[in-house]
């Protein structure tokens, strides 16, 4: 069942068109990568999703979610990396549910709990949130965006600026966030790594635009010019190593 549906979607700003008549379904459990050069849209899709943007045309049909379940973790230039709070203050920010005044729930902090675990940041939640590294604040901030969901986040360039152990750590824990059950859907311009964790692909271009499974992402015309990367599914892993494709 989908529960995302962008139908003939057109979005844009000041009276000009960024996207134009785009269509596509995000189902429960997909793992969707946004990709794309520089001004296509990416960013512009991504805030209509969230409801932040109001479509020109066409629609954002919501199947058995609302736009408060999205949780969302934001570009790493967005958020203010030095303000005095603990990790545990930062995760609770993220929660929906809160108590009358200044203090939050035994099912916020619950919540908050759980999702550092999740994150393998359970054991700093005590710790400033501005003396950690960036790595270990991504995953932080990865916690909160999941205090605001137990169905869909929407991630916009989520390893921009780490080094490769925490951008390897970092595609790890979504992956697993994924597969626990968590809709992903993903702005990244690091495709050639995050096509090997990904189930869709959605390439907007200027001139055209691609939705599908990687595998036939990886065999289009748009995505062969784009990717550095061979396609990972056993059968093309079995043509690459020589070996005859079965029919």
């Amino acid at each position: 069942m989908s529960i995302i549906e962008v139908d003939k979607l057109s979005m844009g700003y000041d009276g000009r068109a960024v996207l134009e008549n785009l269509s596509f379904q995000i189902k429960s459990g997909d793992y969707l990568c946004i990709v794309g050069e520089n001004g296509s849209g990416k960013t512009t899709l991504m805030k209509g999703i969230l409801g932040l943007n109001v479509p020109t045309d066409g629609k954002i049909t919501y199947n058995g979610i609302e736009k408060k379940d999205i949780g969302y973790l934001p570009q790493k230039n967005v958020i203010q990396r030095d303000f005095p709070a603990s990790v545990m203050e930062v995760v609770l920010s993220g929660c929906i549910s809160r108590t009358l005044g200044p203090f939050h729930s035994k099912k916020d902090k619950d919540r908050a709990i759980s999702n550092l675990k999740k994150v393998r940041m359970d054991d700093y939640r005590k710790k400033s949130f501005s003396e950690l590294s960036g790595g270990q604040q991504q995953r932080v901030l990865l916690a909160r965006a999941l205090c605001a969901t137990e169905k869909v986040i929407v991630l916009d360039e989520p390893v921009t600026g780490l080094d490769p152990i925490a951008t390897a750590d970092m595609y790890s824990l979504i992956k697993e966030i994924n597969n626990n059950g968590i809709t992903v859907i993903m702005v990244t311009h690091d495709i050639n790594s995050a096509i090997h964790q990904a189930s869709h692909i959605l390439h907007i271009s200027s001139n055209s635009s691609f939705f599908g499974s990687v595998h036939k992402y990886i065999h289009s015309d748009i995505g062969s010019d784009f990717l550095l990367t061979k396609c990972p599914c056993d059968d093309c892993a079995h043509l690459q190593k020589g070996e005859t494709q079965s029919v």
